[in-house]
């Protein structure tokens, strides 16, 4: 067998997307799966709409191909659900249409990010999902493993909430680093996928304003009015239990704890998995910049961290 550099393979391994394909031509399906998936890509078949929502909120894929040739279909109604939705609206879509209507085609009710005419062209099919991916990422900062907003996005909604009736929401995963080491990143991975989904589902019906953005590792930062602040962090703290009992065996949940080795050998107590969040109001005097609303979130997650479950503490003080 041949081998394969560790580099050659880290670097596939990272070209390769998941795509979601988006067609009630059953033919057309077979051959475009089988043309992409040539390139190592994984293609994740729809046939009918109404399953789409469901599977790209629960795990986004890198960029969606949707079928527009056959008239008839209610796909148009589809694309605005997912481009109207702030953190879904960043996937890339490409749409399949006939090379003879597509000069008369109104994108207004059709909002995708690119297209490609039949017949297909598989190179140009190739180029087009490269150039799409290649954009996105110029274009946003999001998370490669969340699909969040970065750091950028993140500094931006922080300082255009200074003065405002909202609550900037520090949060990290207490004992992550451990249990990362001792079950694998590939678990690791999981929880901070399943941790950004609780965040999110539970901040993205609270209106006007609320963000959610992903730091990196196990740091989320989310924005919500002050009122709602303490009933959504109970909520992604309640959430987060519930997936936390299901992480560990039997043993470990009785005892609150597991036995771990460091990188020396030595065996270490670790609780399970907990939050630890921190809420900075942004109306009050002290509130000036976004570096103070950093300061006061890094002492407030300190003290939240003293305890072994999951503790929300909220900034009162006007000085």
């Amino acid at each position: 067998m041949r081998k394969i550099s560790v580099l050659k393979f880290k670097q596939a391994v990272k070209n390769n997307l998941r795509i979601a394909l988006i067609s009630k031509d059953c033919e057309l399906s077979s051959q475009l799966s089988l043309h992409i998936e040539s390139k190592g890509h994984q293609v994740i078949v729809f046939n009918n709409e109404a399953m789409v929502l469901g599977y790209i909120y629960s795990d986004p894929p890198d960029i969606i191909i949707i079928n527009l040739l056959i008239p008839e279909t209610n796909f148009h109604n589809l694309i605005s659900e997912i481009k109207k939705d702030s953190y879904f609206g960043t996937i890339p879509i490409i749409g399949l249409v006939d090379e003879n209507i597509h000069n008369t085609t109104d994108w207004k009710a059709h909002p995708i990010d690119d297209f490609i005419t039949s017949p297909f062209k598989y190179n140009e099919l190739f180029s087009r999902i490269s150039l799409a991916t290649n954009r996105i990422k110029r274009i946003f900062d999001n998370n490669p493993l969340t699909k969040l907003p970065g750091n950028t996005s993140i500094q931006h909604a922080i300082e255009n909430t200074i003065g405002s009736p909202m609550s900037v929401c520090y949060l990290d995963i207490n004992n992550f680093k451990p249990y990362n080491d001792t079950y694998g990143f590939t678990r690791g991975d999981e929880v901070i996928r399943m941790t950004a989904r609780i965040i999110y589902n539970a901040v993205k019906q609270t209106g006007d304003g609320s963000f959610v953005g992903h730091i990196g590792g196990d740091d989320f930062v989310f924005i919500v009015k002050n009122e709602l602040a303490e009933s959504i962090c109970q909520t992604i703290i309640n959430n987060f239990n519930i997936i936390v009992s299901d992480l560990f065996e039997e043993e470990a949940k009785l005892k609150g704890f597991y036995i771990a080795k460091d990188r020396q050998g030595n065996e270490h107590k670790i609780y399970l998995l907990s939050m630890a969040i921190a809420v900075v109001p942004m109306n009050t005097p002290q509130i000036q910049h976004y570096g103070k609303v950093a300061e006061i979130a890094a002492e407030l997650k300190k003290h939240a961290k003293k305890f072994n479950e999951s503790k929300y503490l909220i900034n009162r003080r006007k000085k």
